[in-house]
């Protein structure tokens, strides 16, 4: 569940830190390659060049990769009519829009809760590093191998007319039926078990009678907390079929979070995360959200050290037996993101489509192990 700098996971703001002791920094202008753009302002019309002249060792981007062609333009008109002739013909979504959100669902008694819960008031960041013991390794295990399963079921339910509410109600049974709690439910305040992000979604959507369509795609956010463990991962689904150019999105966002779990190990600065994600996400033409960033899991849902998905010369490294998550949060172009007036759902101002992809991690001495994959 990802959280804004400085604020709860809602990005509702909390009391201000000491001045000076945490500072974010904004990168640079992006080191953008030299490319033949790709129109991706409306991801249910095929990939297009926009007429831009074609020059020597130009790159542009397809399906499955980056391809470099020596200016000969046949090949760019050649790709350009396979990716319409195979690009899914499907009717424009139109915005999103507030649906009915339902009441909260019950949790039986015996299930242990998070201390938060009953407070309905933004959490402050507990400014702890979470660093364990072979115990507590062993229940964070526990408690993200049944957020990653629970995260499969919920993809299994992602259907055309489906609500996202029906997708909340399953995945909160199968998780107290396991003796876990939702970790999302009651966070300062938030009503649901899960976040469903559909489209242009950035992060923390609501469930609600918001039924999806053919060609949707939508993030589901899974958080347990069993046994005194939280476990956290999410996931951007496609609904039925999709173009081209969005499972090549999707690909994309997927590739760097894995881009970013692959430098951590003991010792590492947490910088070289964002690094890697924003490197390789300009790279590929998209844009990382730089509001929302991981945090330290564990017996507490968020703690102390954000990690942020972009460039950045933040200071700290990484320490063997902690944990914590990386979710890194793509957009199709670069836009400004809208929090709704719920205090939680957040939109692209410009529609632009979000994707996101998360894992628990467990830093060791030689490298990481990615508890929420089975």
């Amino acid at each position: 569940m990802a959280m804004s700098p400085g604020a709860s996971c809602s990005g509702v703001p909390v009391p201000p830190r000491p001045a000076g002791t945490h500072t974010f920094l904004l990168p640079s202008a992006p080191p953008f390659v030299s490319k033949c753009t790709i129109n991706r302002r409306d991801p249910r019309t095929p990939s297009s060049c926009l007429g831009k002249a074609i020059t020597p060792k130009r790159c542009f981007v397809v399906a499955g990769g980056l391809t470099w062609v020596d200016g000969v333009e046949e090949e760019l008109m050649e790709l350009q009519k396979t990716q319409e002739e195979s690009s899914v013909k499907l009717k424009k979504r139109p915005p999103l829009r507030r649906g009915k959100v339902y009441p909260q669902l019950p949790v039986p008694e015996h299930i242990p809760r998070p201390s938060y819960v009953g407070a309905n008031i933004p959490q402050e960041l507990p400014a702890v590093r979470q660093i364990h013991n072979a115990e507590g390794i062993t229940g964070m295990r526990a408690a993200c191998k049944l957020a990653a399963r629970v995260l499969d079921f919920a993809g299994t339910l992602v259907k055309p007319s489906v609500t996202t509410n029906e997708i909340d109600r399953a995945v909160h049974h199968m998780i107290v039926e396991a003796g876990a709690y939702p970790s999302p439910l009651g966070y300062g305040g938030f009503p649901k078990s899960i976040c469903t992000s559909v489209n242009e979604c950035v992060c923390h959507g609501l469930p609600d009678s918001t039924q999806l369509q053919n060609g949707d795609i939508i993030n589901i956010d899974v958080n347990v907390f069993l046994n005194g463990y939280h476990g956290g991962t999410s996931r951007t689904f496609v609904c039925g079929e999709a173009d081209e150019s969005i499972k090549h999105f999707l690909k994309a966002a997927e590739e760097c979070l894995e881009k970013g779990i692959s430098v951590c190990r003991d010792g590492v600065n947490y910088r070289k995360i964002g690094k890697k994600i924003s490197k390789l996400a300009y790279f590929y033409g998209y844009h990382v959200v730089e509001r929302f960033v991981g945090h330290g899991i564990g017996t507490m849902l968020h703690s102390e050290p954000l990690i942020l998905h972009h460039a950045n010369e933040n200071s700290g490294r990484m320490i063997e037996g902690q944990t914590f998550t990386i979710e890194p949060i793509l957009t199709m172009d670069k836009a400004e993101c809208v929090t709704w007036e719920n205090g939680w759902t957040t939109v692209t101002a410009d529609g632009s489509w979000a994707a996101q992809f998360e894992h628990t991690v467990l830093v060791t001495r030689t490298g990481v192990e990615i508890l929420t994959k089975l």
